[in-house]
């Protein structure tokens, strides 16, 4: 939980925009490499770190990576929710405590809220669906789209204020993927590790090993199988009114199956595409977005229309409040607050909540 130290920065002065851009590439690497590249010293990058933490202007968390679908090992469904009139607080606050919700937001459009759901596979899924989710009193309707191939996520995205040289010097600090690591089945301390590192992805081996229960040598070694094979995702996020992209756009479109690969490409180009994923559903693509404005949100579909003419948008929504974002809650400034631990892996409890908020 973000501490009370005064109130949040309102801007991030250039060395702090650097700073989350040399995390953004390497999120785990030690402050004496990040100082290194930014021509810092490590406890003045340190100390400016844990500032900006404490305030919940920026964070580092880790994610299940898509591949872990491909494996057989996750699956991915966007989850829109109807409320009850007066029922949205409440029915919002519960989902944001359950370890499956991996994003949240309350939206306008069509529904109240849109999640982003993982879960072991399908039929994991449909239990949590039809246990927790059924369970919860306040919501009025459900409607669930299954994802397919996930062609880029918030990972990828960066802000922009490092060189060519500072860049270059940073990835060889990043986690690495290696060809000649294959996705594998995860076992029970690989499990732990995700949901720990989904809450600090900047976790020691050492904190990590005294909270899985295994050795530091041990947690080292597994992470970086983690990270080699692909498997897990390490993002550094700021606070959205510090990004200058404040304003998240969904959009719900079709593609014709055969220009499918060709539009995927074409927008995930797209400055600020932060996710594009196929669909299982009656669309085939979603897309989130982010904005500098909402008179930018109109522009960026000009613009997505002129890059992909094959794609009709026939869904759109603005959030008007992102809850929680790759595990960690949010304020309706956009400022962090806390976390709720992912653990796609978790059985429903199947226990009744109110909903009232």
């Amino acid at each position: 939980m973000a501490q009370d130290s005064g109130p949040p920065p309102r801007s991030l002065d250039h060395v702090d925009q650097a700073l989350v851009h040399a995390l953004q590439i390497a999120p785990r690497a030690s402050w004496t490499r990040i100082g290194a590249a930014l021509g810092l010293d490590a406890v003045t990058v340190a100390r400016r770190w844990h500032r900006l933490t404490e305030a919940g202007a920026a964070w580092i968390s880790c994610h299940p990576a898509p591949v872990l679908a491909a494996s057989g090992q996750g699956c991915l469904a966007f989850v829109e929710v109807d409320c009850a009139p007066g029922r949205l607080r409440g029915v919002a606050r519960a989902l944001a405590a359950a370890p499956h919700v991996a994003a949240l937001s309350h939206v306008t459009g069509d529904h109240d809220l849109q999640l982003n759901v993982m879960a072991r596979d399908p039929a994991a899924l449909s239990r949590w669906m039809t246990h927790d989710l059924a369970a919860l009193d306040g919501i009025l309707a459900v409607r669930t789209h299954l994802a397919g191939p996930v062609h880029t996520e918030g990972s990828r995205w960066r802000l922009r204020a490092l060189d060519r040289s500072q860049i270059a010097r940073l990835a060889a600090a990043a986690p690495r993927t290696s060809p000649d690591t294959p996705a594998f089945t995860l076992d029970e301390l690989d499990q732990r590790l995700v949901t720990a590192l989904s809450v600090d992805g900047r976790a020691t081996y050492r904190a990590l090993a005294e909270q899985c229960g295994a050795g530091p040598d041990t947690v080292r070694r597994h992470v970086g199988r983690l990270f080699a094979a692909d498997m897990l995702h390490a993002r550094c996020e700021v606070a959205r009114p510090l990004s200058e992209w404040p304003v998240t756009v969904s959009l719900w479109g079709h593609v014709p199956a055969a220009r499918l690969r060709e539009v995927t490409r074409r927008v995930t180009g797209m400055r600020e595409v932060r996710l594009c994923a196929s669909v299982i559903s009656r669309h085939n693509l979603h897309l989130v977005a982010w904005v500098r404005s909402l008179d930018d949100a109109q522009r960026f579909e000009v613009r997505l229309a002129e890059r992909a003419p094959d794609l009709t948008v026939t869904e759109r929504a603005v959030a008007l409040w992102p809850m929680k974002h790759g595990g960690q809650l949010l304020d309706e400034e956009g400022y962090r607050i806390g976390a709720t631990p992912l653990a796609l892996w978790a059985e429903p409890t199947g226990r009744a909540a109110t909903g009232h908020g």
